[in-house]
């Protein structure tokens, strides 16, 4: 499997003014071919092919107009045509039904704030003994290096983010680690009031990252506000805020890969919900939904059982994990959020709404769950009516109280 691999880049003045004219001119060769498609589109003109975009690539580099494409290495050229290319697979595959659909490739802006360019083996990039990144037309970039790589990477991929930040990621082939066969497995039901709740009854609380960097980021944004429009002051205000959001979700990925990790390292196999996490951002739990980053955490549990040799399952969203009871498997109706503690009218048990839902969500992936720490407490109720009679040698009672045997000789 292939896996990326991110490391952080401090290019020095000339490397990032390099970097800069690489992600421009990158960008000005994807708006041109997007370009020269719609106008043939707009012509009712074939599409016009990969190779034709590439010969107009040559030849515009031999154009006064263009001829400061030659500046940065020609493989990064041709992967931005590469990337045309992918977008608009992607928004064919999308109209076909064979992937989510997309909308149709959009004009890149040099106002976007991440810019990225890529890196093949054509390019002969190489990593130098002392451990520097050495890329063509740029030099010998300083990384650090937080691990080693499993392998050689077939492409690297330079990024600057929102808060001018660069990365460089690596594209890996990587063999599956097998763990140790576990004997515990486990169903997780996300949530906003808890992160997670597992199975077994244990409740992993939500950190809530944004929230708390809330009071930071409103001053932050306060002062960025106030900065007159395209001076140096207000996008040293912006990185600001921009270096607030990079914190704030630098620490979420943190703690998923934290419990994804040993989510999977603990138990053979895992089971969540297929929630509608697009849905749920359109409502008033919209920031929290966001905050709490399900689909990044599903993705990485998906992808490290892959790795570890692990199972992984996930069910239906309509699947009525929070209606049925775990003990008896009544399905016991609908019930308000506000509800949290509910007691089964069949076996009389008293459930947690979340561990509850958690046990079935496991049992719905044919796990091997059990209900410990779904009940609550027990309780007694009174039998039925029709149950209410015991019968000792035929004789019927009342209540589990013998009645008077009739024709014993025994007196009164």
């Amino acid at each position: 499997m292939q896996l990326r691999y991110n490391f952080r880049l401090y290019p020095n003045g000339p490397q990032r003014a390099a970097l800069a004219r690489a992600f421009g001119c990158a960008r000005v060769v994807f708006n041109d071919a997007l370009r020269a498609r719609e106008d043939a589109r707009a012509a009712s003109r074939p599409f016009m092919s990969s190779r034709e975009l590439s010969r107009r690539l040559t030849a515009a580099k031999r154009t006064p107009e263009r001829a400061w494409l030659g500046e940065v290495s020609a493989v990064v050229l041709q992967q931005s045509l590469r990337d045309l290319d992918a977008a608009y697979r992607n928004f064919f595959d999308g109209l076909k039904g064979k992937r989510p659909r997309t909308g149709p490739p959009r004009f890149k802006s040099r106002k976007d704030r991440r810019q990225a360019v890529r890196f093949t083996a054509n390019a002969r990039w190489k990593i130098t003994p002392s451990g520097d990144l050495s890329l063509p037309k740029i030099g010998d970039v300083r990384v650090k290096w937080s691990r080693s790589l499993p392998s050689t990477p077939s492409t690297v991929t330079v990024i600057k983010d929102s808060a001018g930040r660069y990365f460089a990621s690596f594209v890996v082939d990587t063999r599956p680690e097998i763990l140790p066969k576990a004997t515990t497995e486990v169903g997780i039901d996300l949530g906003l009031g808890y992160f997670a709740v597992l199975s077994d009854g244990t409740k992993i609380d939500s950190p809530r990252f944004l929230r708390r960097a809330e009071k930071k980021l409103r001053r932050a944004q306060r002062a960025f506000s106030r900065k007159t429009k395209d001076s140096k002051n207000r996008e040293k205000a912006r990185l600001r805020v921009a270096r607030v959001h990079v914190q704030v979700g630098d620490a979420r990925r943190e703690f998923h890969h934290r419990l994804s990790t040993r989510l999977i390292r603990e138990n053979q196999a895992v089971a969540v919900e297929n929630l509608a996490v697009k849905a749920m951002a359109r409502t008033r739990l919209a920031k929290s939904v966001n905050d709490a980053g399900w689909s990044t955490f599903v993705s990485m549990l998906e992808y490290k059982a892959a790795k570890f040799g692990r199972e992984f399952h996930r069910i239906g969203r309509f699947e009525p994990t929070s209606r049925v009871c775990s003990a008896c498997g009544m399905k016991d109706g609908p019930k308000p959020l506000r509800v949290r503690v509910w007691t089964c009218g069949a076996c009389g048990a008293t459930l947690d709404r979340d561990i509850n839902a958690a046990v079935n969500i496991g049992r719905a992936a044919g796990l091997a769950v059990t209900a410990c720490g779904a009940r609550v407490r027990p309780e007694c109720v009174p039998a039925r009516r029709g149950e209410a009679g015991t019968h000792r040698d035929g004789q019927q009672t009342v209540v589990g109280i013998p009645t008077f045997m009739e024709g014993s000789g025994s007196q009164p």
